[in-house]
């Protein structure tokens, strides 16, 4: 019998005592501090040790991990696939931190011939997975008829397969598509605030410069007045950081926070396709999750509006279990996928639009590039040379792929993650006693 491989052991923040979980065991505890000494004397004959398995025997231990690989796999194959489709780049935004902001964007509209040909593609190549269509962009919400017109076929082609829809949008136009929207299957439409009118106007802006606050908290309004889920986004950095708590009360007195159609989540702005003009702003994973429990401490109305996951706190929290052990934390290429306009095919969302990480086209026809796509498809944690001896690997699952190859220029490397220093974090916040 041994001390597990997969244990995560650490101090609790702001707390005498600690935490020990193995991801692998779906097992979670919280230890006094002279509980801890022990382990840290390894002095392991705490009963407690035993009885939920952080001693385990070595080879037990590798037919359990073989075990449930083997069921995420197959649980995988089954798994939803939500597909990324890009009308267009185009928008009529010019947000401080636009990844996109390089991108060719012609004003052009895409033809009826491309929707079909991308349904065409997914009709028989999805045919027997559970999947719904996100609308991405550039904004793919744009005023005008031409581009409403556009967006109009696809639904109609979407409610033909009874295919759900979701849609990423700046919410400006919210108001002009109401009336296609609330006829739609829509999921969700996902609408970004970066805070409160001052601080957002200075960041997301239309291309005239005008803010665009107001016009997007009344399309929220009307979304919810027509019962159509709003996934609110805070993307965020050191620059507004600090208007967490004041959206956050906004959001309360407006009363989205009692909807059961509102929810939310906290967008880390990084550095992904190209250098920013000011990266000094950014944070690292773990120094955006530092600020965002500081003010959690100052603040404990921000969890009425957002509850972080701090790795995987928030799930015990919320489920009084550990999730399943996470073997590969990359969707790509396995249940995400993404379209554009210009007939490509890629990976996700972080690889949409980068011809150089094309990995073929359906029009105007189809043709893969099945070498590449193997190499996403196969990404994880056992695949990844610098996860074999990794406490934390089946919490992390290795992270982003794009990440990691921005990085390395290897898709088969690790995007770490902070698994342990989130636990810290997370496990104060959310189990009090």
């Amino acid at each position: 019998m041994y001390f597990s491989k997969h244990n995560i052991f650490s101090k609790i923040k702001d707390s005498e005592n600690y935490f020990l979980v193995n991801p692998l065991l779906q097992k979670a505890d919280i230890l006094t501090k002279e509980e801890a000494q022990k382990i840290k004397n390894k002095d392991y004959s705490d009963s407690l040790l035993t009885e939920n398995g952080y001693l385990i025997d070595e080879a037990t231990e590798t037919s359990l991990f073989n075990e449930k690989y083997l069921q995420f796999i197959d649980d995988r194959e089954t798994d939803e696939i939500q597909i990324f489709f890009v009308p267009w780049y185009s928008c009529n935004f010019a947000c401080s931190y636009c990844y996109q902001d390089e991108y060719n964007n012609p004003d052009n509209i895409i033809s009826n011939d491309v929707i079909d040909a991308f349904f065409s593609y997914i009709d028989n190549n999805f045919r027997n997975r559970k999947k719904y269509i996100t609308i991405f962009g550039g904004e793919p919400l744009l005023s005008g008829e031409k581009y409403k017109k556009a967006i109009t076929y696809i639904i109609d082609a979407a409610k033909k397969r009874k295919l759900d829809l979701a849609f990423v949008t700046n919410g400006y136009s919210i108001e002009d598509y109401i009336d296609i929207l609330k006829d739609a299957p829509i999921r969700e439409i996902q609408v970004t605030l970066d805070g409160l009118a001052t601080t957002h106007d200075k960041r997301r802006f239309l291309k005239n410069r005008q803010g665009s606050f107001e016009k997007i908290v009344s399309g929220i309004d009307l979304l919810i007045k027509n019962n159509i889920p709003v996934n609110l986004r805070m993307v965020v950095d050191k620059e507004n950081i600090t208007d967490l708590p004041m959206l956050a009360n906004f959001s309360i007195e407006k009363g989205w926070t009692k909807s059961s159609l509102f929810k939310t989540q906290l967008g880390r702005n990084y550095e992904l396709h190209h250098c920013q003009t000011n990266n000094q702003r950014l944070f690292s994973r773990i120094e955006l999750y530092e600020t965002v429990y500081a003010l959690i401490q100052k603040h404990p109305e921000i969890l009425e509006f957002h509850k972080p996951g701090f790795s995987i706190s928030k799930f015990i929290f919320e489920n009084g279990e550990l999730p399943s052990p996470l073997f590969d934390s990359c969707p790509g290429t396995k249940t995400e996928w993404a379209f554009d306009f210009s007939g490509h095919i890629f990976s996700c969302t972080a690889t949409v639009g980068k011809q150089n990480e094309s990995l073929g086209t359906y029009y105007p026809e189809v043709k893969l590039h099945n070498e590449l796509i193997t190499d996403w498809e196969t990404r994880d944690v056992l695949s990844i040379q610098e996860y074999a001896q990794c406490n934390v690997q089946l919490a992390c699952g290795g992270g982003c792929a794009s990440v990691a190859k921005n990085k390395t220029n290897r898709i088969l490397s690790p995007d770490c993650r902070p698994v342990k220093e989130l636990l810290e974090l997370g496990i104060k916040t959310y189990f009090k006693e």
